[in-house]
């Protein structure tokens, strides 16, 4: 994985699973069991994503099976057999080059679990998920304070180098500040590295 920021590519899974707009509603269960995944994306044409079905679209059929009015939406999904039908669209997608941070924003607000990720033109490149996201938090405490040392404190106007040391992802920086000032510009830079937990500040400043 590339140096901070890190980038939707970084962390995507490139092997998906997608069907086309006619995969009928059995073959969908079974491949979403198959995988182990909660939605596949539906494709068009040279493979361009066209929609989601998810596990919540499947459940349709059993949650509305006896319901006879109701809202219309909900019956055409009770009542569908095709990915065409049962789709979410158009789909949520991201881009390769998103920041995670950007991702994590986009589930959260759409309340997804997994975005197809597209090019430019919405052709399908992988697919990114909530534990794909969390994989920055896997990187070696050495590793975070290796990139610390360099992205942040090595640009800072000191003359008496920070110390850090990193545990569990928790960022510990030591040392005084020429001004107060860069005490949360410091923080704020350190947080932004991929794979910090928290930052604790043992500052002082001349």
């Amino acid at each position: 994985m590339s140096e901070h920021p890190y980038t939707v590519s970084d962390v995507m899974t490139h092997t998906v699973v997608a069907i086309g707009s006619e995969a009928p509603f059995k073959e969908i269960v079974e491949l979403l069991d198959q995988w182990k995944v909660s939605a596949v994306p539906v494709l068009a044409g040279e493979g361009r994503v066209v929609g989601v079905v998810s596990e919540a679209d499947l459940m349709a059929k059993e949650e509305f099976r006896d319901i006879e009015d109701g809202d219309p939406a909900e019956r055409r999904k009770a009542l569908a057999v095709t990915a065409g039908e049962l789709m979410s669209a158009p789909a949520v997608t991201v881009h390769a080059d998103a920041t995670l941070a950007e991702a994590a924003r986009i589930m959260a607000r759409r309340h997804v679990k997994r975005l197809p990720v597209v090019d430019g033109v919405g052709l399908l490149q992988g697919v990114v998920s909530r534990s794909d996201l969390l994989k920055v938090f896997l990187r070696d405490d050495q590793e975070i304070a290796a990139e610390v040392r360099r992205s942040v404190l090595d640009q800072l106007p000191v003359v008496t180098p920070l110390t850090v040391s990193v545990s569990e992802g928790v960022v510990t920086l030591g040392g005084s500040l020429p001004d107060r000032t860069l005490v949360p510009v410091v923080a704020r830079a350190v947080r932004a590295v991929e794979g910090v937990v928290d930052v604790r500040l043992d500052l002082s400043h001349r």
